[in-house]
């Protein structure tokens, strides 16, 4: 009987666990899918508006029972709409997760899945094309730099994410050693696992994540002693920052708007760091003792919006004295709204003011002699600005453009016609068609900003003070930073002996105005007595009497020099006749590549049997391959975008 037994018997193995799966999990997954009917009886979070809808927001309840020495974390989370942030938004995210210089070694980061050390970014990239949206978080343990493995941390963390959200999740990260804090980027598909949206609920977003990361932490690193909060706590007593002793006075006040210390709800020791914050405050007068009343304190209504203010600009300009290496300057933070005067230097450092917002920031080693902070516009791409390379930063003002066609306006209306008409008796023969080009190209984008009306080809309502208007589109175009212009990606000691039309040679003909004697201002003068000389050599300048003669139409024969020598190394390497355009020309063709030059940046027009090099403008990089044309005048070029009727609108 009992050998029977045994014949019967087979082994059946369950279904394998989730990764990071418990039975509180189980429990959690299962209460999730159970729907809204437990998230009622939640409490204040079950009945914020939207804060259950979604996957996650009986965990976001459950995980909230961590104690005061658990170790901290920080998750900060976006939600990306990819179709309105369009198709480039991922993989310049992607690139600047990856760029160089923030693994431990100092080299580029590596993206990692749930499973392999080396993701493919290309296949998830394809596998999230249609995707409506895309969450990007940033995960930072308080003493990351004790867990040695990141990545597997950060597995864990999303294997109990998933438990959470009852799903599995597809996502990449990378780890980042480059800041004071070691910290993970991690983006997450906004699909489930059944290719449907993901939708997480809020309360999840703003406390289950972060919580997640504490109680990951905690286990690894273990509770965090009643020493190391002090000193934690004690750091914070005269940091100029919003801190979390701050935190804590706020919600001291009472509701006459004080704060009575004869009655804090806190040890002693924790009430003499609060007390010592408050007299730190005193001294930056955020915050006043009443003499009359011992113990009564009152804070500035700003005192948050302040400190934040304060932290921000100390990490920028800790920021600048590491991109200077210490070489002495006085720091600055360029404003948009000062002098209107435009800022020459060279980049010392670039980085990202905000990597959840992709947002970028140069650290500009200025020509007046001081370092400054220059915060770039949302779309900017940092690899456009080498280091060494040197730009011209510009606060958005009242553009000329706008002025002259404010000056042509007629009863609120403004006409190619009349425009040509008008400047074509300031030309002296010349053609005036390149200034209504320039006229229509701003007032196209004005339209497009519902700013000015098209009634006809040639015919536009134009609103009083165009220029302000104006000004406050730009403004609003360039989100928060400011436009910066790349004048030579040579740093100013290749640009001494280079073959072409170089920025030390547009600085010798305006006679180096505006450059300090100190700092790069003092470099650049130098390298414009190396660039002399260098012209001398050259024949196309010469010496009299202690002066620098410099040729006539200088510019134009250096960049002929450099396009003639950059059009026969291509013209051998790609079989096709090198066809200069000449001034006033119209070239047109297949954009195949862009090529950057002494003389600046050119793009190649293929027409089949021959090619040009045409001044490169940035919009028309989307549209490499494509057949477009362009006018060339004056060193630079007019392109005509699509379809045209009159002027182009390049």
């Amino acid at each position: 009987m009992a050998d029977r037994d045994d014949d019967r018997f087979r082994v059946r193995p369950g279904p394998p666990k989730q990764r990071g799966d418990t039975y509180v999990n189980q429990v959690l997954r299962k209460a999730n899918q159970a729907g809204a009917g437990l998230g009622k009886r939640l409490g204040k979070a079950g009945r914020q508006p939207g804060a259950r809808l979604g996957r996650g927001h009986v965990a976001a309840r459950f995980g909230r029972g961590l104690g005061p020495n658990a170790q901290r974390a920080t998750v900060k989370v976006r939600l990306v709409n990819l179709a309105k942030a369009g198709p480039r938004s991922m993989a310049k995210h992607l690139r600047y997760i990856q760029r160089d210089g923030v693994d431990r070694q100092g080299g580029p980061g590596r993206a990692y899945g749930p499973a392999t050390d080396d993701a493919d970014l290309g296949a998830f990239q394809a596998d999230s094309r249609d995707d409506r949206h895309q969450f990007r978080l940033i995960v930072s343990p308080e003493n990351a730099e004790q867990i040695d493995d990141l990545r597997t941390y950060t597995r864990h963390l999303m294997a109990r994410m998933e438990a959470d959200l009852g799903t599995e999740l597809t996502w990449v990260a990378v780890d980042h050693w480059n800041t004071d804090n070691p910290h993970t980027h991690v983006v997450l598909r906004g699909k489930d696992q059944t290719g449907n949206d993901l939708i997480i609920a809020r309360d999840y977003i703003a406390h289950g994540m972060r919580q997640r990361a504490a109680e990951l932490a905690t286990e690894w690193l273990g509770p965090r002693t009643e020493l190391e909060i002090r000193h934690a706590m004690q750091r914070e007593v005269e940091q100029e920052r919003w801190t979390g002793l701050d935190r804590a006075l706020a919600r001291e006040v009472n509701r006459d708007g004080w704060i009575d210390t004869n009655r804090l709800k806190h040890g002693p020791q924790h009430r003499e760091l609060l007390i010592g914050r408050l007299q730190q405050l005193q001294r930056m007068g955020l915050a006043k003792e009443h003499h009359g009343e011992p113990g009564a304190w009152t804070l500035r209504r700003d005192i948050e919006p302040t400190l934040r203010a304060l932290g921000e600009r100390g990490d920028i300009l800790r920021t600048m004295q590491r991109a200077m290496s210490g070489r002495p300057r006085e720091l600055a933070i360029f404003q948009p709204g000062g002098d209107g005067r435009p800022l020459v230097g060279r980049v010392a450092g670039k980085g990202l003011a905000d990597e959840l917002r992709d947002t970028g920031y140069l650290v500009v080693d200025g020509a007046d002699g001081k370092a400054h902070y220059v915060a770039l516009p949302a779309k900017a791409e940092l690899e456009h600005y080498p280091v060494g390379a040197v730009v011209q930063v510009r606060a958005p003002d009242h553009r000329a453009v706008d002025k002259e066609i404010a000056d042509l306006v007629n009863d609120g209306v403004y006409r190619t016609d009349h425009c040509l008409s008008v400047v074509a008796q300031y030309l002296d023969g010349g053609d005036p068609s390149w200034i209504a080009e320039k006229h229509v190209r701003r007032l196209e984008a004005l339209r497009r900003a519902g700013i000015v009306e098209r009634l006809e080809d040639g015919v536009w309502t134009v609103p009083d003070n165009l220029p302000e208007h104006g000004r406050r589109y730009d403004a609003r175009r360039f989100a928060g930073g400011v436009p910066v212009d790349l004048k030579s990606h040579l740093p100013i000691e290749r640009q001494t002996r280079a073959i072409g039309a170089t920025w030390l040679d547009q600085q010798l003909i305006g006679g180096g105005a505006g450059l300090a004697d100190v700092g790069f201002g003092g470099e650049v003068k130098q390298a414009l007595r190396e660039r002399g000389e260098y012209l001398v050599e050259e024949g196309l300048a010469e010496k009299r009497g202690g002066r620098l003669l410099l040729a006539r139409s200088l510019l134009a024969r250096l960049r002929q020099r450099d396009l003639t020598q950059a059009g026969q190394a291509l013209a051998a390497e790609t079989g096709l006749d090198y066809r200069p355009a000449g001034e006033g020309q119209r070239v047109s063709g297949v954009y195949r590549r862009s090529v950057q030059l002494a003389s600046g940046r050119f793009a190649m027009l293929d027409d089949g049997i021959g090619f040009a090099l045409v001044p490169w403008k940035p919009v028309i990089e989307p549209r490499l391959g494509q057949t477009l044309a362009a006018t060339v005048r004056g060193g630079e070029a007019s392109w005509a975008l699509g379809r045209q009727r009159g002027p182009s609108v390049g």
